[in-house]
């Protein structure tokens, strides 16, 4: 176990207990080191993530971590100049805790939210050049914001941002992933001797595939005999228009599609929905407690990425999908990280607009074989405990870190 005298600051907007699951995976991120010995303080804002009139007390501590929240204006984290004001003064003030002389951590872990965190790593370099730098990145900008077509890549801005990002990759001594496609995406910034993958787990993780619970799975799909659902958000990175015309293709059939969404594509989606689209439905989004029922209940969930977005996000859905013991149906590029897992790991399918007839097939042969659905629950829940549970990425970010503690140690 490592020695507490070795301290590790962690940099994320918000952490507990803010219930955004970056925000979650973050926390656990902190505990986790914290129950291996690093002595581990956290530096979120003092606001809520979803409520920015939540305020929270200065000092707290959470599972072993010490938390020093940052006070931050109420800027609307939902508006774009907001998130750019709170982007900024965030940065700001991680940046300035580099100048303390008398607070040196040995370790400085720094996430993606605010947008354009890594740049801490710029100053953190030159002011505590002894400090091993990480990034772990969940969202990769300006490359998102080409995807989603708020910013060119031709722009004063984007080559600005371009050439900081460089200087700021290059200042980290460790990069973290979440997929091979952002991998890629990443080594055109720099190609660093220490990078890694690791994926963020799920919320939940049971000990088996969890059953169908029955009152659940009639209130969500009714008597249908096969059902897919698609939990959770619903924004621009994501695509419909493939799973709609699955679900015409199974029209009468007896599958039905359920969407349990918010974000801002979802008044699109509805709107794309016929009225004689008879196995479409909505439903509400599930309260926490009754959250596990509402995703045991589907047979398979959706998933999907549109092309433009590939390697700037990985959807987390498709681990917690995993995690309860369900196959996937992806809907995305077939060279993007969750096609190749699908593929690779036999856990689900992926369509694109040229294999709906084929996927539809497939969906229709899971009626005929329960006992085949039953070996793909237990498939998914054991290839998601050997690959990429929590304790897998726990482990590894200790590990990792520990690594690098002991080249430096060694003057490497």
């Amino acid at each position: 176990m490592t020695n507490r005298s070795h301290k590790a600051y962690v940099f994320y907007h918000y952490l507990h207990p803010d219930d955004v699951i970056s925000s979650v995976l973050f926390s656990e991120l902190c505990a986790g080191l914290a129950k291996r010995g690093w002595d581990v303080t956290a530096f979120p804002c003092n606001r809520g993530c979803r409520d920015d009139s939540i305020v929270y007390q200065r000092e707290g501590e959470f599972q072993g971590v010490k938390i020093e929240r940052i006070w931050r204006p109420a800027w609307r984290q939902a508006s774009r100049i907001g998130r750019i004001l709170n982007a900024a003064w965030m940065i700001l003030r991680w940046s300035l805790q580099a100048m303390q002389g008398e607070r040196k951590p040995e370790v400085v872990i720094v996430g993606t939210d605010p947008i354009l965190s890594v740049l801490v790593a710029i100053v953190w370099r030159f002011f505590k050049p002894d400090t091993i730098l990480a990034h772990w990145c969940f969202d990769l900008y300006p490359e998102a914001a080409y995807a989603e077509g708020l910013l060119s890549r031709r722009s004063l801005p984007a080559r600005l941002m371009h050439v900081l990002l460089k200087k700021a990759y290059r200042a980290c001594d460790l990069l973290v992933d979440i997929g091979p496609c952002m991998r890629k995406l990443l080594l055109r910034y720099k190609s660093s001797l220490r990078m890694a993958t690791i994926v963020p787990w799920a919320l939940e993780e049971p000990s088996h595939a969890l059953p169908i619970p029955v009152v659940e799975r009639e209130a969500v799909f009714g008597n249908s005999p096969l059902g897919l659902l698609y939990s959770g958000t619903f924004g621009r990175a994501h695509s419909y228009e493939a799973i709609l015309e699955l679900a015409r293709l199974l029209r009468g059939g007896h599958v039905h599609f359920a969407f349990s969404v918010r974000g801002n594509r979802v008044n699109a989606l509805r709107e794309a929905v016929r009225p004689e689209d008879s196995n479409i439905s909505f439903v509400p989004f599930a309260a926490a407690e009754n959250l596990s029922d509402r995703l045991a209940s589907a047979d398979v969930h959706v998933v999907s990425l549109r092309d433009e977005w590939t390697g700037t996000v990985v959807p987390s859905k498709f681990f917690g999908a995993l995690a309860i013991g369900r196959p996937v149906l992806f809907c995305g590029e077939c060279g993007s990280d969750i096609a190749q897992w699908i593929e690779q790991y036999q856990v689900g399918w992926v369509l694109t607009p040229n294999n709906i007839p084929e996927v539809a097939s497939a969906m229709r042969a899971l009626l005929k074989d329960p006992l085949a659905m039953q070996q793909r629950r237990e498939r998914c829940h054991r290839i998601y405990h050997t690959y990429f549970s929590r304790e897998i990425g726990l482990e590894g970010w200790h590990q990792l870190l520990t690594e690098l503690q002991c080249v430096r140690n060694r003057g490497g």
